[in-house]
């Protein structure tokens, strides 16, 4: 079918915006390739020093550059679910490259934090800056120089991203990132909220909320829900750089350990020593991204998208920004319900045909660029497989199925669950947005209310306790920002107002902090910029102001006269209780230096 002609436009102002910067980026993954990786050009000291810890047969094979050799950067922790199971690919990967006739080191460890850990303590203010020092971790475990391709091993929220970054700054060698799977379907993910929900109205007590987040978060692997880590995922198919369908493979599963031997030789096989060399730099362009954006928004991902899709293009040199993203939101129909967007978690959205069917049928669509690159090798149609296990004990690929499993949680282009996408972009003289609604009911897309202002996440808690806030109202909640705290993800007053919401008030939020890929049933402008601390609109917002939260026409404003607004200064707060503590004093250069969110809040 003919591509879809809002993506299809989008892509062709991209591609015009890009130019300079893309050229000037290309240019440098060009003389990094005629440079190397050479490990002949290593003085015999710094290759000595580069393969001491391997055994004689490795130290053999890297004494030239005959063999290629992967350097492996991984987010393993053994505190963490999703990224435990990473704690035996370095083994399983080295078996594989030594079987296939390479090598592979593990080049260096990045961060891997939790956001599910660090929810509503000092610990989530580190959790969006974690990204930005993943890329800086990447870099400095790449920087020897002595590496033919790159395995990444990470999952999450900040980890993918980061190491996506890093990866395009090493754009002169090939990237493969490797899943390790959802952990198998626990407690309900609906079940739990309603738990949640319980225990904010005082229903029920903490030891039955805990029974209720053990059973949900119960093992090894991502959480079921669709939120940021598993978004990442998704995206990292839709761009090619996963093997086909391998994203949601539980752990410790024979296929998931095939799948990991394969991504190996894989690897291998891309690298310059072979006939299909495919550098980063080049395998990632413009139509890659578009079709990032146009998954993101036909699966109704994660908001933190909105941020970390646009640092990570411009890594690579290209320019996309927040209008592109909405204008593809209004093109691309949402084809996936889970949770929480549905019932369903990504296991069973995987059961269902998950990604290999969305993909096939969205090249069908024509809302995909099937013409790309990727690191299986066959354009992005080649992503439309589903991996099984062979006699062998290794891995096949079967073409996805056409029709959904479930009807229940996917759809036929045709018939989706609605016509645009989970995202969408807000302007007005509050500044620029990001909302999400694909989780929100239809009644509750326009919320025009008084303010009531706040700025921190547990005065609203408060609030709600005492019953302040039984009524139709906008939560501003400010001071959230990049800039001002680290932009948090904020979830510690979302069962309250879901609450209230349940109660029959109108409710909406506007902040300049986050939400994540959690974002549910209440009405949210997020990532609002200008922020806060840098003297925006959001900080003029006054108690009893009238507020219109439009998802609609997707406007976002205070209704006050523009000369009332102009006459008032900005507000201000003593932010020193969030700026130190738990690590957050080393991060104050990065305070001082981060970009807006609209430019993906980044400090690079």
């Amino acid at each position: 079918m003919e591509l879809n002609k809002t993506v299809a436009e989008v892509t062709r102002r991209l591609v015009l915006r890009s130019n300079d910067t893309r050229k000037t980026y290309l240019k440098a993954v060009d003389e990094q390739i005629e440079q190397g990786p050479n490990r002949t050009a290593l003085s015999c000291s710094n290759l000595a020093h580069g393969f001491a810890a391997c055994g004689t047969g490795d130290k053999q094979a890297l004494s030239g550059d005959i063999v290629p050799n992967i350097g492996i950067i991984t987010a393993y922790n053994d505190m963490l679910s999703a990224h435990y199971p990473y704690r035996d690919f370095p083994d399983l990967i080295k078996g594989a490259a030594k079987k296939a006739g390479g090598v592979a080191q593990v080049a260096g460890g990045v961060p891997a934090m939790c956001d599910g850990v660090t929810q509503g303590q000092p610990g989530m203010e580190l959790s969006l800056f974690s990204r930005d020092v993943i890329a800086m971790s990447t870099a400095i475990g790449l920087s020897h120089n002595m590496f033919d391709a790159a395995m990444y091993l990470g999952i999450c929220d900040k980890i993918v991203p980061g190491l996506m970054i890093g990866a395009l700054t090493f754009g002169h060698i090939p990237a493969v990132f490797v899943p390790a799977g959802p952990m198998p379907s626990g407690l309900p993910n609906d079940e739990k909220a309603k738990t949640r929900q319980l225990y904010a109205e005082g229903k029920v007590g903490r030891d039955e909320l805990l029974r209720a987040e053990s059973a949900s978060y119960h093992s090894p692997g991502t959480c079921t829900f669709y939120g940021t880590a598993n978004s990442n995922q998704m995206l990292m198919e839709f761009m090619g750089l996963h093997l086909p369908g391998s994203s949601f493979i539980n752990p410790d599963t024979p296929l998931r350990d095939a799948l990991t031997r394969q991504a190996t030789t894989r690897a291998l096989a891309i690298t310059a020593l072979g006939n299909e060399f495919t550098p980063v730099g080049h395998m990632v362009n413009e139509k890659t991204f578009i079709n990032a954006v146009v998954g993101l928004h036909a699966t109704g991902g994660s908001t933190n998208h909105a941020l970390h899709l646009i640092a990570m293009a411009r890594a690579a040199g290209i320019q996309l920004t927040l209008q592109d993203m909405s204008d593809l939101s209004a093109a691309i129909p949402l084809m996936a319900r889970v949770y929480p967007n549905g019932l369903a978690d990504v296991n069973h959205f995987h059961a269902a045909g998950g990604l290999p069917f969305l993909i096939g049928e969205m090249i069908a669509s024509g809302l995909l660029h099937e013409d790309v690159k990727t690191v299986w090798g066959k354009g992005l149609a080649g992503h439309a497989q589903e991996p099984k296990l062979n006699a062998q004990g290794g891995v096949e690929w079967q073409k996805a199925p056409t029709a959904p499993g479930d009807s229940k949680i996917l759809a036929k282009y045709d018939k989706p669950f609605a016509q645009t996408g989970g995202l969408k972009i807000l302007h007005g003289n509050i500044g620029e947005g990001v909302t999400k609604i694909s989780a929100v009911k239809h009644e509750h897309h326009v919320v025009e209310a008084p303010a009531v202002v706040f700025d921190d996440q547990f005065d609203i808690v408060r609030a709600f306790e005492s019953g302040e806030l039984d009524r139709d109202f906008v939560a501003v909640l400010r001071f959230q920002g990049p800039r001002a705290r680290g932009m948090p993800e904020l979830h510690k007053m979302t069962p309250p107002l879901g609450v209230l919401q349940d109660r029959g008030f109108k409710v909406a939020l506007v902040t300049d902090g986050r939400m994540s890929g959690a974002s549910g049933k209440i009405p949210a402008a997020i990532h609002v910029t200008p922020e806060a601390a840098n003297g925006g609109m959001i900080a003029k917002i006054e108690n009893g102001d009238l507020v219109r939260l439009d998802t609609i026409s997707g406007k976002l404003d205070v209704l006050v006269s523009g000369e009332i607004l102009a006459n008032r200064k900005p507000a201000k707060c003593d932010l020193a209780f969030a700026q130190t503590g738990m690590g957050r004093e080393l991060f104050a250069g990065m305070r001082d230096r981060v970009g807006g969110a609209s430019d993906g809040a980044s400090i690079f």
